[in-house]
C-alpha cells in the first residue's frame, strides 16, 4: 500500500478577497490542509466558515498560528510584519502577499529579521510559477527570441478598485493600495526574472486632488544593468475594458502576456496564442503556484518569488510612486 502524503497544516491570517480564494484553492490540493482562519472583521470570518465548513476560526491569529505549520499572511500591508515575525518566531513557513508592508524601510527591517530564522518564505507573486513565464525563460535560453530589447507594460481600468475588489477598501488609499503596487508589480517581478535587476530612470506619477486617495495614472521608465528598458504607462478613467499586457520584444519574435495568462507571440505580424487558454485560468494559476509552494517548504527548488525579489519590485514600486 502506498504512503498517503501528510498533508501541511495551514493558517490563513486575513480572509478577505484573497484570503478566501486561497482557502478555497488550498482545500482542492491535495498537499495542504488549510483548517486554522482569522480575521479581526467577523464578517469576513463568517463569509469564510459558510465557504468552507471544514475549517475552524481561531480565537486569534497566534492560536491559529501555532496550530499550523504554514503560515499564509492575506491581511494588508500595515500590519504584515508583525504577524510575519510572530510566524517566524513560532518557527512556521511563510507564504505573503507583496507588498512586504507600507515603507521601503520597514520591508528592508522585515527581510533582515526573517534572514535569522531558519524557515521556508515565499512570496505570492501569481506568474511566479505560471506556463507564461517559465515558458518565456525557456525560450529566451534557446535563443528563440534573439536578443532581448525591452519591455513594454500598458495597464489601464475604467475605475480603481476594479469591481471584484471593492471590499478591500484599502486598496483606494494612497497609505495601502494603488494599481502600481497590487498590478504593476507583478510586471515588474516578471521583468526582473527575464532581464535582471532594475533600476528607475524617471517617472511620473498623478494623484487625485482628494490626497489620501491612490494615484490614477503613471508614466515610468526603468533599465536593466545591460541597458534594456522597460517602460510603464497605467491609468485610470474611462469607458474601457480592464488592460493588462506585459510585451517581451526580441530581435527575432517578441512575446505578449495579457491578462497575466493569455500567451502569445508576434514575427513582425500581429500577436498569435501560442496555446489553447485554460477554462479557469485563476485555478491553474493558484494551482501551479500552490504545487511550487509544496516544494518550498520542503526545501526543494521552485519557482516562487523569494522575499528578496519582493523587496526588490517594492522598492522600485515606492519609488515610482514617489514621483509625483
Amino acid at each position: 500500500m502506498e504512503e498517503t502524503e501528510i498533508k501541511t497544516k495551514v493558517a490563513i491570517i486575513g480572509l478577505g478577497i484573497m484570503g478566501r480564494r486561497m482557502l478555497k484553492h488550498m482545500r482542492l490540493h491535495p498537499n495542504f490542509q488549510p483548517d486554522f482562519l482569522w480575521d479581526p472583521n467577523k464578517e469576513a470570518c463568517e463569509q469564510a466558515s459558510n465557504d468552507d465548513p471544514n475549517s475552524k476560526i481561531m480565537e486569534n491569529a497566534t492560536d491559529a498560528m501555532q496550530a499550523a505549520n504554514l503560515v499564509y499572511l492575506a491581511c494588508p500591508p500595515l500590519v504584515r510584519k508583525p504577524y510575519a515575525i510572530e510566524a517566524a518566531r513560532l518557527g512556521k513557513a511563510l507564504f505573503l502577499e507583496k507588498p512586504l508592508g507600507v515603507s521601503i524601510e520597514e520591508s528592508k527591517d522585515l527581510v533582515f529579521e526573517l534572514s535569522n530564522y531558519d524557515i521556508p518564505v515565499a512570496v505570492n507573486f501569481t506568474q511566479a510559477a505560471g506556463v507564461p513565464l517559465t515558458d518565456l525563460l525557456e525560450s529566451k535560453k534557446k535563443g528563440a527570441l534573439g536578443d532581448i530589447l525591452g519591455v513594454d507594460i500598458v495597464v489601464t481600468y475604467p475605475f480603481w478598485p476594479r469591481e471584484w475588489q471593492k471590499e478591500a477598501d484599502w486598496l483606494r488609499y494612497k497609505e495601502e493600495g494603488g494599481m502600481t503596487r497590487e498590478v504593476i508589480s507583478h510586471f515588474l517581478f516578471f521583468s526582473e526574472r527575464v532581464l535582471g535587476a532594475l533600476k528607475l530612470i524617471w517617472a511620473k506619477t498623478n494623484y487625485p486632488e482628494n490626497n489620501s486617495l491612490c494615484e490614477t495614472d503613471v508614466l515610468a521608465r526603468l533599465e536593466s544593468d545591460n541597458g534594456c528598458h522597460v517602460n510603464i504607462l497605467a491609468s485610470v478613467g474611462g469607458v474601457q475594458p480592464d488592460r493588462q499586457e506585459l510585451t517581451v520584444k526580441g530581435s527575432k519574435r517578441s512575446r505578449r502576456i495579457s491578462e497575466f495568462y493569455k500567451d502569445s507571440e508576434s514575427l513582425g505580424t500581429e500577436f498569435l496564442p501560442l496555446r489553447e487558454e485554460p477554462i479557469d485560468p485563476r485555478a491553474d494559476s493558484l494551482k501551479g503556484q500552490l504545487d511550487d509552494l509544496s516544494l518550498n517548504i520542503r526545501g526543494l527548488p521552485n519557482r516562487l518569488a523569494t522575499i528578496e525579489e519582493a523587496f526588490r519590485v517594492q522598492v522600485l514600486v515606492e519609488n515610482i510612486l514617489s514621483k509625483s
